[in-house]
């Protein structure tokens, strides 16, 4: 058996989140379909560095799968493409010892999540982006960025949802916002993250640039500990898995 480490491309809109799920279409789903396909009706099963939402991107997401098939890596790419959707794309495929683990080998992912602050929502770009009509002030959310960074429980940032067991404890080692005319791209750095924790953050730095809240209130939101002390979660389609990171080759993707 050979253990293949492939790097994923998807475009959320079409399907129902990363994970398979009875009677949905899921990114799963299709690439178990692909391999299934590949191996003559033989099963094989994924693992992911994490799961995505409904709606949610990815331009890095990794996956791991073992294989009693001998094929070249770019042969594996090549075959695994021709059979998937043109909403999933395998950008690179790479033999592995069974010591990698796609999930548990994970030491930082990024994340970033798009926004387009102008009057009108693009509607070619609808799922894709966060439309926020109201002028941010972009220097505030700047600001705003560098208390979430380091390593803080982040319960407040969590979804009443999450199935997480144990600590909340997180480390950003990277937070920032950059703008090329009314875009506005938000860069997540982390040790890991919690369910929905993107999205709330930005719920919260969104509040931070139209006025309806300080940048130094991160400080008393992160030690309040409570989810209720937020609004609403950002929706999805602003947000991308941009790259998984891991000790390998320091910052290999």
């Amino acid at each position: 058996m050979e253990r293949l480490k492939c790097t994923v491309s998807y475009d959320g809109s079409d399907f129902a989140g990363f994970q398979v799920q009875p009677d949905h279409r899921t990114v799963q789903g299709v690439v178990e379909k692909a391999l299934y396909n590949m191996h003559k009706g033989k099963s094989i099963r994924i693992q992911a560095s994490g799961r995505t939402d409904t709606g949610v991107h990815a331009v890095g997401q990794v996956i791991h799968f073992d294989s009693p098939l001998e094929i070249p890596e770019r042969n594996w790419k090549q075959a695994l493409n021709t059979l998937l959707p043109d909403d999933v794309r395998i950008r690179k495929v790479e033999k592995k010892t069974e010591e990698f683990h796609a999930r548990y080998s994970v030491k930082e992912k990024e994340y970033h999540y798009f926004v387009s602050n102008e009057e009108d929502p693009d509607v070619f770009r609808r799922e894709y982006v966060y439309h926020e009509p109201r002028k941010l002030d972009f220097e505030r959310m700047q600001e705003a960025c560098k208390y979430l960074e380091g390593t803080h429980d982040f319960t407040s940032f969590s979804s009443a949802k999450s199935s997480v067991k144990g600590t909340k404890i997180r480390t950003l080692y990277h937070v920032s916002c950059h703008q090329t005319g009314s875009n506005i791209e938000f860069v997540f750095r982390g040790s890991g993250f919690l369910y929905n924790m993107v999205r709330i953050m930005m719920s919260v730095l969104l509040d931070v640039g139209k006025g309806k809240r300080n940048p130094k209130d991160i400080i008393d939101l992160l030690a309040s500990k409570n989810r209720q002390q937020i609004g609403k979660t950002l929706a999805p389609q602003g947000l991308y898995l941009w790259r998984v990171f891991y000790e390998e080759n320091g910052s290999e993707k």
